[in-house]
């Protein structure tokens, strides 16, 4: 005879597999890791830019300085 705790047990395990069962099984569950995923990386890129720009926020731009966004003209004066 099972007690409530155990039957309780099961019934965690059971929801447990049935979710990781939905997330890896089924198209809606990988389209919602993949998206998980990717705004978990956009988080941590942008805590870590934040960081960079907080630590070197007095760097002026010199000669062998890039910029991914830079579109080759040079604004400075």
């Amino acid at each position: 005879m099972q007690n409530a705790h155990s039957t309780k047990k099961g019934a965690d395990v059971d929801s447990i597999n049935a979710f990781f069962g939905w997330l890896f099984g089924t198209r809606p569950g990988v389209i919602a890791l993949m998206v998980g995923g990717v705004l978990l990386f956009v988080l941590i890129a942008w805590l870590l830019e934040k960081r960079t720009r907080a630590r070197f926020y007095n760097h002026e731009k010199q000669e062998g300085d890039w910029d991914l966004f830079d579109d080759g003209e040079d604004t400075r004066s």
